[in-house]
């Protein structure tokens, strides 16, 4: 098992960083995806460029609060929190995925793994922004 948390502040009001992370079908600022495939109110697929499946099932939404969801794929398990919070017109997010290896040889990696994909998403998010 592995944990990973990233943080980052944004100078934009919580409704537009809200609307911004929870879109499914508005993911093209993506970097790191190629589609979204909803399947229905709880579950969604996200397809990596190189066409590899994640599977999504939503556990908590709570508006411009609290996201989260299980994830799976042939190479992990998992379950990502979002938090969102504001204060004097800035957003604050504390992301946190708590994912376990389903192969032994890729344990040692997925700790480095998510951090790498964390920073690129914050990333990512900013530049959607502005």
């Amino acid at each position: 098992m592995a944990i990973s948390t990233v943080t980052a502040v944004f100078e934009k009001d919580i409704e537009a960083v809200w609307n911004t992370v929870t879109s499914l079908e508005n993911y093209q600022w993506r970097s790191d995806i190629s589609k979204v495939e909803v399947l229905n109110e709880t579950q969604f697929v996200e397809y990596t460029k190189d066409g590899y499946a994640t599977t999504f099932t939503i556990t908590k939404t709570k508006p411009q609060e609290r996201w989260e969801f299980d994830m799976e794929n042939t190479n992990m398990k998992g379950h990502w929190t979002g938090v969102f919070s504001s204060q004097d017109g800035q957003t604050k997010i504390e992301f946190t995925e708590d994912v376990t290896a389903k192969k032994l040889i890729m344990k040692p990696f997925v700790k480095g793994y998510l951090e790498k994909q964390q920073e690129q998403y914050v990333s990512n998010l900013r530049k959607a922004l502005g």
